[in-house]
């Protein structure tokens, strides 16, 4: 089963370690932090990564475009229904101009799922955030529904292309 592991550092000391590993995609957020994820079976190049069980994927990540993370808390019962929620979605985003790749992150050590999303650039993913499809697949969202356990945040970041 393919996973997913990532985690935080400086620009730099990231891009030596995707020296040693092509599979690792570099990543930096406006203010300059950077993030590095990589997706396979196993890993070795990072030290103490966060650790996700893929639940879904749907495209291939590549080492080039922009990427969305949603970080969602649940409660220690909320994660299949977080999980059941997002693989019934409608399906439109795959079909959205500039979308690469989706997957649903199970972590496993806490509580927080993340939901990635890669476009081929940043004006795709406005475009999309725009849309009514994106409209339409959010209108039926709770204020606040009982299985997230604090407040979701989202990580914007452009990828590093090698």
């Amino acid at each position: 089963m393919k996973k997913l592991w990532m985690t935080l550092g400086t620009k730099d000391f990231l891009l030596s370690l995707r020296d040693q590993n092509e599979k690792l995609i570099v990543m930096e957020e406006l203010d300059g932090d950077a993030r590095a994820i990589i997706e396979d079976e196993e890993q070795h190049v990072l030290k103490e990564p966060r650790e996700y069980d893929i639940v879904e994927a749907i495209g291939d990540l590549k080492p080039y475009g922009y990427i969305v993370l949603n970080n969602i808390p649940v409660t220690s019962e909320g994660g299949p229904i977080l999980e059941n929620k997002f693989k019934q979605r409608s399906g439109s985003i795959e079909s959205a101009e500039g979308f690469v790749a989706f997957r649903i992150l199970r972590p496993t050590r806490d509580n927080t799922y993340v939901i990635l999303t890669q476009w081929r650039q940043v004006d795709d993913f406005m475009q999309w955030r725009n849309s009514q499809d994106f409209k339409k697949s959010h209108a039926k969202q709770e204020e606040s529904p009982t299985y997230v356990s604090g407040h979701s945040y989202v990580t914007q970041l452009d990828v590093i292309e090698p």
